[in-house]
């Protein structure tokens, strides 16, 4: 009798992880509607990382944006979501559905990762991680800045953020700053 009602404690613990780990992440589409909403309400932009869980790059993103000294800047302007592609098989379930398809349609197909947007809170494309010469989304794109590290990088991103968001003189130092560390 103790050992079946063991077995079934067990069985009932290992539930939630099991049921989780089969749930598929949401789709492009639910989270950007999600991420607009949220920016109206908030008079925000949106900023959009697509990453993988491999990729360190993706993570000194994440590492740069969440950094303390920074932070409070990204989250006062943008909301900020992720959206997960290129994994390797066996993390193919970690995927979020549609998020290729919404990357290679905003100019990110092929350019690597993090491939990074900027929308306004209706959904109008602002600016991606893309180098162009005059920082006009409508001009013609050069290759992706990924994760912002070289001075050409860092000057870019920082030109982008001055067009999407408030980007005061104090900020825009750190956030250079910041970035500048990718390259070590």
């Amino acid at each position: 009798m103790f050992q079946r009602i063991l077995n079934s404690l067990i069985l009932l613990s290992a539930l939630p992880f099991a049921i989780q780990a089969q749930m598929a992440p949401p789709s492009a589409q639910e989270v950007m509607e999600n991420a607009f909403q949220l920016a109206s309400k908030e008079n925000k932009n949106v900023f959009v990382i697509f990453h993988a869980s491999w990729c360190g790059w993706c993570h000194r993103m994440d590492s740069s944006m969440n950094d303390a000294v920074c932070k409070k800047y990204f989250d006062d302007n943008y909301v900020i979501r992720h959206l997960t592609v290129d994994e390797t098989k066996d993390k193919k379930n970690l995927e979020n559905p549609g998020a290729n398809e919404f990357r290679k349609k905003y100019g990110g197909d092929g350019e690597g990762i993090p491939y990074w947007i900027i929308f306004d809170a209706k959904g109008n494309l602002l600016a991606d991680s893309r180098f162009r010469e005059d920082g006009n989304v409508n001009s013609k794109p050069g290759e992706n800045s990924g994760c912002p590290a070289t001075e050409k990088e860092v000057t870019y991103f920082i030109e982008v953020l001055k067009q999407t968001s408030k980007l005061s003189a104090e900020d825009e130092a750190v956030v250079a700053k910041r970035f500048r560390e990718n390259a070590n």
